[in-house]
């Protein structure tokens, strides 16, 4: 049976109630009928992939209240942001598996918070277990997002990710084709050094709605093409043969103006789809906090403002994929 579209994708699991990238964080996704899930990756100092959003981990998990670990806080240049705290990479994964992980903003979710400190850290391994014996459990296909973060700097410190990635996939059966599998980044280079390696995928390009690409700035300077400017007509021409698809930020479709009413949904979902590229887009949420103005209700910015009329301009757009906070929400929704 084909799949119906928009697919629904888990982001860091089902975040909007459990942290961000826990076991039951996943579990529950899968439970509440997602197509995929969608886990981020950094690298251990030992080269163990590390399901994190970032590789500076203060915000996630219990690393500050470890005394044995006060003198690894240090201060970084990431991507060309300057960070201060604690970084994967100056962890072994012995190190890091006895870390806790916790709610990255108890002030909108306070009930994820009561699950801090239960569960350890994961590793892409575990997730790539995880979501087969979903697919199994449940006899349907359960796919896998798989975000690449910061490449160009775990390259420059000496760890390549891609190798590691590949040989990752091989090890867990996730190199067949078997079930659904996507590689996602904001930097188009792994993409590119992935695929000449011949793992069976969608490759999709994310795209924020400001800013320009670190890989590219570190190759090409102030020439490198910005990600507005690749979501134009000229720029997804750019792309086809490379990728198969680009994420974009919620707000190149939504079009905001500037009393942040919606203008959507923008040509862009039309636009790569002409040129034969899937579109997803990140993040569909329902808090007042992430919603444009416009659909902003009472309450406060943890309080559910009207995320189905934000929704509806994103469904309406032919998008082929939402990430979601709340998977009951989304399945209910683009399920309809």
């Amino acid at each position: 049976m084909p799949r119906r579209l928009p697919l629904v994708i888990g982001h860091r699991g089902a975040p909007g109630y459990r942290p961000e990238h826990s076991r039951s964080s996943y579990d529950l996704a899968l439970q509440l009928g997602v197509d995929a899930v969608e886990p981020d990756i950094v690298a251990s100092k030992d080269g163990v992939l590390v399901v994190r959003h970032e590789n500076e981990i203060s915000g996630t998990t219990n690393v500050a209240d470890r005394p044995e670990f006060a003198s690894r806080r240090t201060t970084k240049t990431v991507d060309g942001v300057k960070l201060t705290g604690w970084f994967t990479e100056d962890f072994t994964w012995e190190e890091l598996s006895t870390l806790t992980t916790r709610e990255r903003i108890p002030q909108l979710r306070p009930r994820s918070a009561t699950f801090d400190d239960a569960q350890p850290m994961l590793r892409l391994t575990d997730v790539l277990d995880l979501v087969r014996a979903g697919s199994l459990a449940q006899g349907r296909e359960i796919g896998v997002v798989l975000e690449v973060k910061h490449a160009t700097y775990f390259a420059g410190i000496g760890l390549d990710l891609v190798p590691m990635i590949e040989a990752e996939l091989r090890a867990t059966g996730w190199d067949t084709g078997e079930l659904p599998l996507v590689v996602e980044s904001f930097e188009s280079t792994v993409l590119h050094r992935l695929r000449e390696r011949g793992l069976p995928a969608t490759y999709i390009y994310l795209l924020e709605a400001k800013g320009k690409p670190f890989d590219l700035i570190a190759a090409h300077g102030d020439a490198a093409p910005s990600y507005p400017a690749t979501a134009t007509p000229r720029g997804l021409d750019a792309l086809i043969g490379t990728v198969d698809g680009i994420s974009v930020d919620k707000r190149m479709i939504l079009a905001p103006d500037r009393r942040g009413r919606t203008s959507g949904p923008s040509p862009v979902v039309a636009d790569a789809h002409a040129r034969g590229l899937q579109v997803f887009t990140w993040t569909c949420r329902p808090e007042n906090a992430f919603l444009i103005p416009e659909f902003r209700g009472k309450g406060g910015k943890a309080a559910f403002g009207d995320y189905e009329s934000e929704w509806d301009v994103i469904r309406r757009s032919g998008v082929d994929g939402v990430f979601v906070d709340h998977p009951d929400l989304g399945v209910a929704y683009f399920r309809e």
